[in-house]
């Protein structure tokens, strides 16, 4: 399995639904941003998706074996949490616990993966540093670098730019874009409406429960619903490299 499907999904915090109704499909090679305010569900689509919490309806990925779900899908949360001060390789290396039996080493296979994502999030330089005593903006890096090592059909991130300065930022989406090209299936909840329109293959965007509006992003992000639903007007334009949308003003 390499995407997600959601059927009548839901989840309720106490007695209230945060989502319901929600029906989902993604394919392989698509990089999905789950758009939506603050309080729209889009961490708690994923942690539900995932069987993190306590959900109604289908999701293909709970469904799953505990150890087959980890074969199958790497999961960065928003919390970028350092608790042991071990080297940046032992910390990237522990993405490839999925496929490795108890006790076992990482083997050719392992470290191929390793040394592969430490290249594309180029981290060469940090390997043996000591991964609390790096900035917050590199120990995010370094978090997704495991996610990647993980080598998973399906990559879901939770805000992976956030804390992140312009010049990583981009660079953390070129290399998120590239992974779904490569096949792989990539969701990313984010609130930074040009990085999403310009990265992005298609945006899903929750609002009230349910799915706002679900597209590329060209169909997405018109007038009506950045209005509607973040309550902005915004510049959106296609351009030589690429679409463009840049908040512009609020609307009441």
């Amino acid at each position: 399995m390499s995407g997600l499907e959601l059927q009548d999904f839901a989840v309720a915090r106490g007695p209230c639904d945060v989502l319901r109704d929600i029906s989902l499909s993604v394919r392989g090679g698509e990089f999905v941003g789950l758009l939506g305010p603050n309080g729209a569900g889009k961490t708690t689509l994923m942690r539900g998706a995932l069987g993190l919490m306590a959900h109604r309806g289908q999701s293909s990925l709970s469904a799953l074996a505990p150890a087959q779900r980890a074969r199958t899908a790497a999961w960065l949360p928003q919390a970028r949490e350092i608790a042991w001060p071990v080297t940046v390789d032992t910390l990237i290396a522990l993405g490839r616990l999925p496929h490795m039996g108890s006790g076992q080493r990482p083997g050719p296979a392992d470290q191929a993966a390793i040394d592969s994502a430490i290249d594309r999030m180029g981290l060469q330089a940090f390997r043996s540093r000591i991964a609390t005593q790096l900035s917050g903006g590199e120990q995010a890096r370094v978090l997704i670098t495991r996610a990647l090592a993980q080598a998973t059909p399906l990559l879901m991130v939770d805000e992976p730019a956030a804390g992140l300065d312009p010049a990583h930022q981009i660079g953390l989406m070129e290399t998120l874009a590239a992974e779904a090209r490569d096949g792989r299936t990539v969701i990313a909840s984010m609130h930074d409406l040009g990085l999403a329109a310009r990265f992005c293959t298609r945006l899903v965007v929750l609002w009230r429960g349910g799915i706002a509006a679900d597209g590329p992003p060209e169909q997405v992000l018109t007038p009506d619903l950045l209005a509607r639903v973040f309550h902005i007007r915004a510049y959106y334009a296609q351009t030589d490299h690429g679409p463009i949308c840049q908040p512009l003003g609020v609307v009441p």
